[in-house]
């Protein structure tokens, strides 16, 4: 679909962008510039084209495409003016060494988006970023306000939703989109801002009111150089330029050091019992799901909407940044009991509402793609199943190869039967992805001698069905969780996506008159 952009277009001209760059103005210094894009098949008139190296080739060769579109300049890097030149097309250009490194500023300048009618809300962390962002924004929902959303799963502009292609867009879009917003009269945008997005300079250029860490666990080692590099990237959102003050999980040893090292107005939050926080959570043991928060003065009785111990973390973080925004306390207090239904994150999938019928089998899909993920979803699942629990799990290809071990060892450390099956493999051999997850399985099942079985089916339809087969095999009380996709509703293979949602073939297994039984 074509890029959302404001209807309402500004008067930044060339010349404009050209002193913003501290470049000399050019002939056509007084062509106004009315939106910027990345792609050359989405420019529209008026558009400043960012043409960029990319990973297989230089989005320089698509500025014929994009002048033929009513592109009005060029934003690139050396090599780019040179190839334009020499194809002799008359386009003003803007040169810069690391044109990606400006985009967001000049998008921001273009979009006038430097200064917003609305609060912004930005979350960062390995887990946790899209129910937290989610919580965050049902909360403010049920208080009142007209709310956007940008994140892994959809872009909402109020009601309106649109499938996000990334977890934060790119720096083009992402200020067209908060435009867009501010354009529509919203009040406030929650956001997930990745670790890429931060390295990328996707939000160059916005500043948000609030900055939230939720924790650091390995993952994206495929992209940064180790976990230091990792935690590094993430910091960079906790700094002046970003965000006027921040709100930080000290639960692991990176919310403690970057609560330490935050170079802004820092709130931190625990839940370890007996820890030293400006926010403290202490979890009623008989009713789990209930807790109190205190902090800034106040005391907050909360009740966290999904299972588990970390969504405890995460609705307490919702509830402790609300106040920090200014939100009345015992009017958040009552707006985070609002259950945000975040999708593929815990979601119950069941084919009866029969309470009765339903209890024999509990069928559950969730995003966990790492291993602490996988052992915390497991872990707020095996409580409240008092039958045999089954999971199905695998890994991506062409990612972080080091943790696929690990994540077969956090499926059988927790459960009863663990099904490794395909994620998405990519350009790989799905085969030796999944020897890598089942090798840790195995480890564990080796130790837990007769309380896990392993079973590897490349099939992930398959796996599914063999899933729920052996939950029902296994007697009433039994929970099948099938981890890794969320809300995916494709599956990459060999450099194609094919359609497929975890919830839509769990939701088929779960079939009683099914005749493909494992």
């Amino acid at each position: 679909m074509p890029p959302l952009r404001p209807t309402r277009t500004g008067s930044v001209t060339l010349g404009d962008l050209a002193a913003a760059l501290d470049h000399s103005a050019t002939s056509t210094a007084n062509a106004v510039v009315t939106g910027v894009s990345l792609d050359s098949r989405a420019v529209l008139p008026g558009d400043l084209y960012a043409a960029l190296p990319g990973a297989t080739t230089h989005g320089a060769r698509f500025a014929g495409q994009a002048r033929d579109s009513g592109a009005v300049a060029v934003l690139t890097d050396p090599v780019g003016a040179q190839t334009i030149v020499s194809a002799g097309l008359d386009l003003p250009l803007l040169v810069h060494p690391s044109p990606r490194s400006i985009l967001g500023a000049l998008a921001s300048l273009i979009y006038a988006t430097g200064t917003l009618p609305m609060r912004l809300i930005g979350i960062t962390g390995t887990n946790g970023k899209t129910t937290t962002a989610y919580l965050v924004h049902s909360a403010l929902e049920a208080l009142g306000a007209r709310i956007g959303l940008i994140g892994t799963v959809e872009t909402r502009i109020d009601d309106e939703r649109v499938r996000s292609v990334r977890t934060t867009p790119e720096a083009s879009d992402l200020h067209a989109l908060l435009a867009v917003m501010a354009e529509r009269g919203l009040d406030a945008c929650v956001m997930e801002v990745s670790s890429h997005a931060l390295r990328q300079h996707r939000v160059d250029g916005v500043r948000y009111d609030l900055a939230m860490f939720t924790n650091l666990s390995q993952d994206h080692l495929d992209f940064h150089s180790g976990m230091a590099d990792y935690f590094a990237a993430k910091a960079t959102l906790f700094t002046p330029e970003r965000a006027r003050q921040a709100l930080v999980c000290i639960d692991d040893e990176w919310g403690v050091r970057l609560a330490g090292q935050c170079t802004i107005p820092v709130a931190t939050l625990t839940t370890h019992p007996g820890g030293h926080a400006d926010w403290t959570v202490t979890v009623d043991r008989a009713h789990p799901s209930r807790f109190t928060l205190r902090g800034h003065g106040t005391e907050l009785s909360l009740r966290s909407a999904l299972p588990g111990d970390f969504n405890v973390t995460n609705t307490a973080m919702a509830a402790a940044g609300l106040i920090l925004l200014g939100e009345d306390p015992r009017a958040v207090e009552r707006a985070v009991l609002t259950d945000p239904h975040v999708p593929g994150r815990m979601e119950v999938v069941t084919r009866t509402a029969d309470p009765t019928e339903a209890a024999t089998l509990r069928a559950v899909v969730d995003y966990a793609h790492t291993p602490d993920a996988i052992r915390a979803a497991l872990g707020a699942l095996r409580p409240s199943t008092p039958g045999a629990l089954v999971v199905v799990t695998g890994a991506g290809g062409d990612r972080d190869r080091d943790k696929r071990d690990d994540m077969g060892r956090a499926a059988a450390e927790v459960a009863d039967v663990v099904v490794v099956t395909d994620d998405n493999p990519r350009s790989e051999d799905p085969a030796t992805i999944r020897a890598a997850v089942l090798e840790g399985a195995r480890a564990v099942a080796d130790a837990r001698t007769g309380e896990v079985s392993v079973i590897e089916e490349g099939d992930r339809r398959a796996a599914i069905r063999r899933a729920v087969d052996l939950a029902r095999a296994a007697g009433p009380g039994a929970t099948v969780a099938v981890v890794g996709k969320g809300h995916e509703t494709g599956q990459e293979i060999g450099g194609q996506i094919h359609p497929f949602d975890d919830r839509h073939e769990l939701f088929e297994a779960l079939d009683p008159a099914r005749e493909d039984p494992a």
